[in-house]
């Protein structure tokens, strides 16, 4: 699919704000409100918007620590993690990545005694490194048109 300057400026509206009806996407890059549904049918239709989130704030959900945890799997032990890793509530990303560690994972907290529970867990599958949030610097970034300029 070609994603043209126009089907950019709807993704980047629609990355600010994916509630924005058509009518206002239309008016802010000046096409009509079917004009810019048709347009969004095909972006969703050939896989360029995967789909609509609500974003949630861990902290006002009694979530205290946000943390990003490697782990280095044990031989043998990083398919069984990869089985089990989706049943842990407290993992919000999961990737599986080149280098020494296998896994890092974002993962959130009620508090220090959640966390050590979890480390716990996760030794049977491996070596951990724990690496505390203190703020965002850079969060949800749109993915924005790098040949644009």
């Amino acid at each position: 699919m070609n994603v043209d300057k126009l089907n950019w400026a709807i993704l980047d509206l629609l990355q600010q704000n994916a509630r924005y009806s058509f009518s206002e996407i239309g008016r802010k890059v000046g096409l009509s409100s079917p004009a810019v549904a048709e347009r969004v049918k095909k972006m969703e239709d050939a896989g360029v918007i995967k789909g609509y989130k609500t974003e949630v704030s861990y902290q006002k959900t009694g979530h205290h620590l946000k943390a990003i945890i490697t782990l280095r799997a044990f031989m043998g032990r990083l398919k069984p993690f990869l089985e089990k890793v989706t049943e842990f509530k407290e993992v919000i990303n999961c990737y599986r990545i080149t280098g020494n560690e296998n896994i890092i994972m974002e993962v959130i907290f009620l508090d220090q005694g959640h966390l050590e529970v979890f480390i716990d867990k996760l030794i049977t599958y491996g070596e951990t490194k724990t690496h505390i949030i203190l703020s965002n610097v850079i969060e949800h970034a749109p993915v924005r048109n790098r040949n644009i300029t």
